[in-house]
């Protein structure tokens, strides 16, 4: 069964659910029967075959992360090692693969250095951060950090996303290993490490995701998910715990920042009864959730936001999601039956 089916047999399916009070307005269908998701200002239209390939020629495993290069072209890592990045132009057609030694790819990010494209990649299988050019040739490898006495052995050391600063310097999140945060140089030099596993403020149950912030110029900051928690932390430069952002019902996979707002893919619902019941979540530049396509309206009472839930199965584990130049959004799924990514027009 093909997604767009699988799709409209779940709507179909879940009608007498859907037409509840909670879910109003929880998908909408157009004159030409286009699915409809989000909320206020966020609103797509779903397109299942964006980017589908010849599974026995390009497939995919879990596919998860998607950024956008210089040149406008979508980039995904698969954990499938017969072709660990898939290129696609916007219209989904594929460009070209490379990559068969990331069995545990996970994390991506573009770095641009002196007008030329870079990727992090991070690799929890492997215990390794890999800096690549962007058709593929390793440039520099970061294994785990055995002099800071945080890490017994390398299998301690499962590290999920970097994020990269204008001058080369990088921060890299163990989200599967022991939960800390390592800033290195452009070198790959250890500068600091600071977080680690537990439920204080500045720990981690699930250092998922990290990005830097840089929408207040004057005074950039991290944001790193505490996924498990339901919560985006804020840290300084430093390592110094600011603040938390919680998301009730939300486990957050990395923020991707587009202008003055935040993009999340949600894994799953916390309160889910299954575990495909993963959705979208949208931030505004004052770190209040606005949208949630595939979601419940996101709602605040005394300043506190109600506890979210998807309310239409169409995402199975979304994992990460890229924005275009268009708003548009590109969602790439993990353990999702080796689907491709899914594209939503901004309407």
């Amino acid at each position: 069964m093909n997604r767009r089916k699988f799709l409209h047999k779940s709507v179909c399916a879940s009608a007498g659910i859907l037409t509840l009070p909670m879910y109003s307005g929880a998908y909408t269908f157009d004159d030409h029967k286009d699915l409809i998701i989000g909320h206020n200002s966020h609103r797509y239209k779903v397109d299942l075959n964006w980017g589908n390939l010849n599974a026995e020629k390009v497939p995919v495993k879990d596919c998860h992360e998607i950024i956008q290069d210089s040149k406008g072209r979508i980039v995904m890592l698969t954990n499938h090692i017969k072709n660990n990045i898939i290129v696609y132009d916007k219209s989904g057609k594929l460009l070209e693969t490379w990559g068969t030694t990331y069995p545990g790819g996970h994390g991506l990010t573009l770095s641009v250095e002196n007008g030329e494209d870079f990727l992090f990649i991070t690799d929890y299988e492997r215990h390794q951060i890999i800096k690549t050019t962007i058709d593929g040739k390793e440039v520099m490898t970061i294994d785990y950090p055995a002099d800071t006495g945080k890490y017994k052995s390398k299998e301690e050391f499962k590290p999920t996303e970097t994020t990269v600063l204008k001058n080369g310097e990088f921060y890299v999140a163990d989200g599967y290993g022991n939960q800390f945060i390592l800033h290195y140089n452009h070198k790959g030099e250890l500068l600091n490490i600071f977080g680690g596993k537990g439920t204080e403020n500045d720990q981690f149950l699930n250092a998922h995701g990290i990005c830097l912030d840089q929408r207040d110029e004057a005074n950039p900051i991290l944001l790193i998910t505490a996924r498990e928690q339901n919560k985006l932390k804020r840290f300084s430069l430093d390592g110094n715990y600011l603040s938390s952002i919680e998301v009730p019902g939300a486990l957050i996979c990395r923020p991707v920042i587009y202008g003055n707002e935040i993009y999340f893919a949600v894994l799953k619902s916390r309160g889910a009864s299954h575990n495909g019941s993963g959705f979208l979540l949208i931030m505004d530049d004052k770190n209040e959730v606005i949208s949630c396509p595939g979601a419940t309206q996101p709602i605040y009472q005394n300043n506190s936001l109600k506890e979210l839930y998807q309310t239409i199965k169409l995402f199975q584990h979304p994992h990460d999601v890229c924005i275009d130049e268009e708003g548009n959004m590109y969602v790439a799924q993990w353990n999702s039956g080796q689907t491709y990514p899914i594209k939503l027009t901004r309407v």
